[in-house]
């Protein structure tokens, strides 16, 4: 490979042993004209990648993708029929809806360092295999603690996939195409959204609602069969840079964490996860109790405005955030916090529509959850710009520990939590002693209105994070081009300007 030829022993750059006498310009042209060939190097090695073999490897990904979300959505098209069966509080509800979550946090650490150093294709086997039959384990539970337990057990399993999955996705396709590859493979989440309440709420009403978490166990032991069969590239292999793939020294979570614009992306995680995981918690409650509609009715509803508006918020988001990308290196996290102020405004009128104005609000929470779902394609594609190839595993671990502890656990908590407040607050106001479900409608109508709030406080971070990412972006880029040592002050300069 060309690497091989102008490279000698030690990751320096030559043409023949007398190259001490050669000028320094030498070298440093050497270095410009490396990533003109588009050499994929991961570390010492050139690499080629097959086309075939990276959309063989994006559709199992998303097929895995979209049953880790249909899985997730499980529980909250089931929260009535389970809420009336146990005597259950919206609180207790929320914290069944946080059981996974808290332990997806935490145990997805250390599955982003294995993702970095073991084999990716094995470690998605394994936890799609866990994951589908502990959620099958799900509908013979025969109480309130023993569903808490099995969603824990869901989560130890689902930690797995977005650290694999991310890393292999990186290496699979180039920084020009990864923002759509990325937009192809988070389609699993609408979908997911959308069948996980579609076909819950259905088989649920036809059968029981134990019967609706038997029914995605299959699909997931044949994806784990076909997750061994996945490609397994060496890490930076889809980048041009000549040492994309060498190794990181120091601390790998201190090198994530150092990174000014990481610390941004993980408050905004922490704020998008709050409401993606309220939403779908509360969406088909919400319907069922203020607008009077059946458990049919509201899951096909929260499926369609939750679920489906998402795929062209995701296809349109990957599009416009590459080609934004390639005009502003800040562009993708501009063009996020924009979509997501709208976003908050679209909520926020759905949520104020007063009982009974079901078109209208499908109308109006549909393009506000389409206006959230470019989150995914532009924050993902940023993470991947400003990490190294070698700890990009590490980080997206990171990244999902704080969006789903902080988020994705306290979102539906903290919603319900508000929803029993507010309900008994109604009940205060009415002067009434016994709180029925008229009062809980009240309370979850109020506590909904945190949605919208979340959105704006997103978009704010989102904007701060832009004033970041371009010297990120530049300082990750001298460092895959060039040995170990710190780039000069000029190096960055002319980096931001480009």
């Amino acid at each position: 490979m060309l690497i091989d030829v102008v490279r000698g022993r030690g990751g320096r750059l030559w043409s023949s042993p007398s190259d001490k006498f050669r000028p320094p310009r030498f070298q440093a042209a050497c270095y410009r004209i490396l990533p003109a060939f588009r050499v994929h190097s991961a570390g010492e090695v050139g690499v080629n990648q097959s086309g075939d073999r990276a959309r063989y490897a994006l559709a199992i990904l998303f097929a895995i993708n979209l049953l880790n979300f249909y899985d997730r959505q499980i529980p909250g098209a089931l929260v009535e029929p389970i809420r009336k069966q146990w005597a259950l509080t919206d609180s207790q509800i929320g914290w069944l809806a946080t059981a996974f979550t808290l332990l997806y946090a935490v145990v997805g650490l250390p599955f982003g360092r294995l993702a970095d150093r073991w084999k990716r294709p094995r470690l998605l086997s394994l936890g799609v295999a866990a994951w589908s039959l502990l959620t099958a384990a799900s509908g013979l539970a025969w109480g309130y603690g023993s569903l808490f337990a099995a969603r824990l057990g869901v989560g130890v399993g689902e930690a797995t996939c977005a650290p694999a999955a991310n890393s292999l996705l990186s290496d699979l396709y180039p920084t020009k195409r990864r923002a759509h590859a990325l937009s192809l493979f988070m389609l699993g989440l609408p979908i997911g959204n959308f069948l996980g309440s579609f076909v819950s709420g259905r088989v649920a009403a036809a059968y029981s609602w134990r019967m609706a978490f038997y029914v995605a166990c299959l699909p997931g032991l044949l994806l784990a069969v076909l997750a061994m069969r996945l490609p397994d590239p060496p890490r930076g292999a889809s980048e041009s840079a000549p040492l994309a793939g060498r190794p990181h020294q120091g601390s790998p979570y201190w090198s994530v964490l150092k990174i000014p614009t990481i610390r941004w992306i993980i408050i905004t995680g922490a704020l998008s996860n709050f409401n993606m995981y309220a939403i779908p918690t509360f969406l088909p409650a919400y319907l069922s109790r203020y607008h009077s509609l059946n458990l049919k009715q509201a899951t096909t509803l929260a499926a369609i405005t939750f679920g489906l508006a998402g795929i062209p918020g995701l296809l349109l988001g990957g599009w416009a955030a590459d080609r934004i990308a390639a005009v502003r290196s800040n562009g993708r996290l501009l063009l996020c916090s924009a979509s997501l102020f709208l976003a908050a405004i679209f909520i926020f009128l759905a949520v104020n529509l007063p009982q009974g104005r079901l078109l209208l609000f499908g109308v109006l929470m549909g393009i506000g959850c389409l206006l959230s779902y470019p989150y995914y394609s532009c924050v993902y594609s940023t993470i991947h710009d400003i990490v190294p190839p070698s700890l990009r595993g590490t980080a997206m671990a990171l990244y999902f520990f704080a969006m789903y502890l902080l988020g994705g656990s306290f979102g539906p908590v903290l919603t319900g939590k508000l929803s029993d407040y507010s309900a008994r607050l109604a009940m205060a106001e009415a002067g009434a002693s016994r709180l029925n479900e008229h009062f809980r409608a009240v309370g979850l109508h109020r506590a909904m209105y945190v949605i919208p709030l979340c959105s704006v406080l997103l978009a704010a971070v989102l904007l701060a994070a832009s004033r970041t990412v371009s010297r990120d972006i530049g300082e990750l880029q001298i460092w895959m081009s060039t040995p170990d040592k710190p780039p000069r002050p000029d190096q960055l300069r002319e980096s931001e300007v480009l």
